[in-house]
């Protein structure tokens, strides 16, 4: 019986025996099942059909095309292939006769399920996604039961030594702005730490207390904690110290996890506690990745299963697109840079990807890898080319590559548009993508690549709207427990440039027309500037502004060059990362759009709101409270509204003009939008029912109304 997953069970030798019976040379997707399918109403005039089920394949080990795989080598059979289990879900018109022909393949953000009215799916477009995630914790978990569940997930092999054994190794996880007697559980990004301790001996690993990490990296350490006074165990006032032990059976299911410490005399909410233990057991995480390219290749090219089950698509399918949002963009941006949009059979898996939102490549190929992770301190993610063309990076002495290097080798790389926001700036580290690790000139896009930067906005964009004053309630801070910001939500939309490149990758695959010319900041073009209140020119006097923000102490989250150690691939960051904590060698340069008057951002795709602003709409915010008070919030944004008169503004010393100032009564603020509007649309990056719509809200608003 073939193992696909050390604590999941087995796939069924029955199912293993037919599928190797039938099984040709080319390894890929030889099996899927239909859980279920019913009706999901009618979108765009057409009725739709959701179907969920498995996918189950296969992975050759002798196969170049797979030799970019973390640890192949250790998760293959006897037979030299290596096994997983996968999820997928399809929506199809129900009469295919109403079908496009265009696929879209988007890739779920930490298992979630993909709202096809979320995302934008009509046309009589087929809408497929499937797991990737191979860390088996939080929302990826696997089920007991396989069929049920509407999570993604896919189940891979653990890696394993010669002699049968689970590897070894360290991992480092964190526990952010807690207290009380309860254990904590070790968190990534919000998510739970995928790796459970080797042992429950304490002296075998570290837990260290720091009093202030800064957004630059400079830590100060509080205390090592003696390993006699904290467990891995769960604990709380009814069950104190050392608490109930945790579970460390390899039989037990994801329900063991998340890996929690229990601490004697309970938690400071003013410390960062951070452990470093020893663990058995590393996923193959790149197999995720494979598995993820051969759920897309199966159902654009092939007819059937090697069990005979038929492709729902087979034959209708065009043109595809991948595309993924946050992580997920990540994970498209690291897809590619592993050559995984070529199949085993050599055929160019999709046609497009769109990377929305990211700015780095996920980690999700090396070994104890933390796909959830977001760059906070001690998260990979940035290492290696972010770029499209050949560039050095010579900062980090790393050699010259692309995120196309290996897909340029033979004719696979997809036609790629990417957005971003303001946040990805100043929290996510993107702006590396554009100037290199030197920031001191800009990368050339490839001809295929198609690059917009919508200005102002926050991660994934705000609710839009034509709103001067919303709530006062800070926005909530993203990430491992970052609690609130000081400033408002920020309502800049990405909603109508969505839209534009939703349309223009159809476009463009389908009919060869070409999307609007890429728009973003330059260093060339004057507008990407050092990341400082001096640099950005920030106007002075805004109320709810706590000017030390800008501080480089609390402002930016650079790039930081780590020592991850000697079995570590800093181009392709594969390998083991064995000094936890790294050191960090240098602080790699980053760089921001360039400000008005208002402080609102120059240099993007024209939107109306930024155009016609209520306020100051910033990708960054000042934490409240906690840990990392003062200094910028994780990846959301925040606004700050402008006075509504000329005697508001002076009372408060505010430099930025007030509403009345600007458009002097509700008719001009209308008129201002209206011309937004058609100069947004005149230029292409605003479809007509958007400009329309727009238009008819600003007529609809109270802003400045009698």
């Amino acid at each position: 019986m073939v193992q696909t997953n050390w604590r999941i069970g087995a796939l069924s030798a029955a199912m293993l025996m037919a599928a190797l019976a039938v099984t040709p040379a080319q390894a890929r997707v030889t099996r899927i099942v239909i859980d279920n399918s019913a009706s999901a109403g009618t979108i765009d005039g057409i009725a739709y059909t959701v179907v969920r089920g498995r996918a189950f394949g296969e992975i050759s080990g002798s196969d170049s095309h797979n030799m970019v795989i973390n640890d192949l080598a250790l998760g293959l059979d006897a037979d030299g292939k290596l096994r997983y289990e996968t999820t997928f879900t399809l929506h199809r018109p129900t009469s295919l006769a109403q079908a496009s022909g265009f696929l879209w393949h988007d890739v779920p953000n930490r298992g979630g399920v993909i709202n096809p009215t979320t995302v934008g799916l009509g046309n009589g477009d087929f809408l497929l996604a499937s797991g990737w995630q191979a860390d088996n914790a939080g929302a990826t978990a696997i089920p007991t039961v396989h069929s049920t569940g509407t999570n993604h997930w896919v189940a891979v092999p653990m890696a394993k030594n010669p002699d049968g054994s689970l590897v070894t190794g360290k991992v480092l996880g964190r526990i952010v702005n807690r207290s009380g007697v309860a254990s904590q559980p070790l968190n990534v990004g919000g998510n739970p730490v995928p790796y459970l301790p080797a042992s429950l001996d304490t002296s075998l690993a570290t837990l260290t207390s720091h009093t202030h990490e800064t957004s630059d990296g400079v830590v100060t350490v509080g205390s090592v904690i003696p390993s006699t006074d904290w467990a891995f165990a769960k604990c709380d006032a009814a069950t104190p110290f050392p608490g109930t032990p945790q579970d460390l059976s390899l039989a037990k299911l994801p329900g063991s996890l998340p890996v929690h410490i229990c601490l004697r005399g309970g938690y400071d909410s003013n410390l960062l506690y951070q452990a470093v233990y020893p663990v058995k057991g590393a996923y193959v995480l790149g197999a995720g990745i494979a598995a993820f390219r051969d759920v897309g290749s199966f159902f654009k090219y092939a007819l059937k299963d090697d069990l005979g089950t038929d492709n729902p698509l087979a034959g209708r399918v065009v043109k595809s697109s991948m595309r993924g949002s946050s992580q997920s963009g990540n994970f498209t941006r690291q897809f590619i840079y592993m050559g995984m949009n070529q199949d085993e059979a050599g055929r160019k898996v999709h046609d497009g990807a769109w990377p929305q939102i990211a700015g780095r490549r996920v980690v999700a190929n090396m070994r104890w890898g933390q796909p959830d992770g977001v760059l906070e301190l001690y998260q990979t993610g940035s290492e290696g080319p972010q770029w499209w063309t050949p560039y050095p990076d010579v900062k980090r002495g790393l050699p010259t590559g692309s995120i196309f290097e290996r897909c340029n080798l033979n004719g696979t790389c997809p036609n790629v548009i990417e957005h971003f926001g303001s946040a990805e700036v100043y929290a996510l580290k993107m702006t590396m993508e554009w100037v290199g690790s030197s920031a001191n000139a800009d990368i050339a896009l490839a001809r295929n690549v198609r690059r917009y930067y919508i200005p102002s906005t926050t991660h994934g964009g705000g609710a839009g709207g034509f709103v001067h004053l919303p709530p006062a309630t800070g926005a909530g801070c993203p990430g491992n427990n970052y609690g609130t910001g000081t400033l408002r939500a920020n309502p800049m939309p990405s909603t109508q440039m969505v839209s534009v490149i939703r349309s223009a990758m159809r476009q463009w695959l389908l009919s060869g027309i070409l999307p609007p010319a890429s728009r973003y900041p330059t260093i060339v073009g004057g507008n990407l500037v050092e990341p400082s209140f001096i640099g950005t020119h920030f106007p002075t006097g805004v109320p709810g502004v706590d000017y030390n923000v800008f501080k480089p102490e609390n402002f930016i989250f650079p790039v930081f060059d780590y020592d991850w150690g000697p079995q570590f691939n800093f181009s392709d960051a594969t390998g083991v990362a064995t000094n936890l904590p790294p050191a960090i060698k240098q602080v790699i340069p980053m760089k921001v759009p360039r400000i008005d008057a208002d402080g609102n951002e120059i240099g993007g795709v024209p939107t109306v709101l930024n155009m016609a602003p209520l306020g100051t709409y910033v990708g960054w915010n000042s934490a409240a409270s906690g840990f990392h008070r003062g200094q910028v919030c994780n990846y959301v944004g925040g606004y700050l509204p402008f006075a509504k008169t000329l005697a508001e503004r002076l009372a408060t010393g505010d430099s930025r003009r007030s509403l009345v100032e600007r458009y002097t009564n509700h008719a001009g603020y209308v008129a201002a939008v209206i011309a937004a509007a058609d100069s947004a649309f005149s230029q292409g990056y605003l479809l007509a029912v958007d400009r329309d719509a727009l238009k008819a809200a600003a007529a609809a608003s109270i802003v400045l109304a009698p």
